[in-house]
């Protein structure tokens, strides 16, 4: 783990989109943060000592999801799978399968393996896995103030977690998508899914895949504009069982809190989604695991754990 000097930085942006501002002066503690996302082999290890069972393994039950189609409550995660041609961006489910056998071991379905991926990041998480493996490691998940400092590596109001431009002198500088998403992937970057973790130049901080790669998990509940969130890693603006709840989706059925991600991943693109920035977010139901998301871990001083 890397410790990060507590300070008070600009957090969230003014320049993107909505639900980042406003850009606000947030003070966070000092933390120790992960160097790098949990990977395959970490979780691997985690699951032999624990025998733990992951979501995506697990059949939803009929009576959590109301009126759900009986075929889809079975063992399945989320992969991304590229289409032909160009699509209406505005419904994910282009690209997006609930693909039955996908789950950590089995990213890409059941046919898929991590063989060759150990040093990739662990993805098909969903919250109460992350929670799980926190535990095991005697430590906890970061808060969204917390992710987003770390993410800065020192940089104070720049664009990226490397400065002002997206690719300096022409140098892929994370994991995103090049080319015309979704269909179109020139792999520039060398990579057309994940990538091992380091691929990259470490930030400021010497934290490495802050940005790109996989999105990452956060502690925080989801607002849908950041100044809804609360205002440090150690008090919220409002009861907890109010922001739980204002977390939700109001055209979920199901009714699934959300949690706050971080970081962007290898689907992120110039051409549909600009969040591979320190300040961009994304809301994610608990319930739910992708092939795209993973996580990293922190530990506080002892004054500051979370209670």
């Amino acid at each position: 783990m890397v410790w990060i000097p507590g300070r008070t930085f600009r957090m969230g942006s003014d320049r993107h989109y909505p639900e980042e501002a406003p850009a606000r002066d947030v003070t966070v503690a000092g933390f120790w943060i992960d160097q790098a996302p949990v990977t395959n082999r970490d979780f691997r290890a985690f699951i032999e000592a624990t025998g733990w069972i992951t979501q995506a393994e697990i059949a939803p039950r009929a009576e959590d999801y109301p009126g759900a189609d009986p075929s889809l409550l079975t063992p399945a995660s989320l992969v991304f799978t590229p289409t032909d041609g160009p699509v209406d961006l505005r419904n994910i489910a282009n690209w997006w399968r609930f693909l039955p056998g996908a789950q950590w071991r089995r990213p890409y379905g059941p046919d898929s393996s991590i063989e060759g991926l150990d040093d990739h990041p662990v993805v098909h998480v969903a919250w109460n896995d992350v929670v799980a493996y926190a535990a095991w490691s005697d430590a906890e998940l970061p808060t969204e103030a917390e992710w987003e400092l770390a993410a800065r590596g020192g940089l104070e109001d720049t664009e990226f977690a490397w400065g002002d431009e997206f690719t300096p002198g022409g140098q892929q500088m994370a994991n995103t998508w090049q080319g015309q998403f979704p269909y179109q992937n020139t792999v520039e970057d060398g990579w057309i899914r994940t990538s091992p973790v380091g691929a990259y130049q470490a930030n400021g901080y010497g934290l490495v895949d802050m940005v790109g790669n996989t999105w990452e998990w956060t502690q925080d509940w989801w607002s849908s504009h950041a100044a809804e969130a609360p205002k440090s890693c150690c008090a919220a603006s409002r009861p907890l069982a109010e922001i739980e709840t204002a977390s939700i989706d109001p055209n979920d059925p199901a009714r699934i809190t959300r949690k706050v991600l971080k970081g962007g991943s290898h689907l992120c693109a110039p051409s549909y989604c600009r969040r591979y920035r320190p300040a961009a977010r994304h809301a994610q139901p608990i319930d739910t695991s992708t092939s795209h998301v993973g996580f990293r871990c922190v530990r506080r001083p002892p004054a500051d754990r979370a209670s």
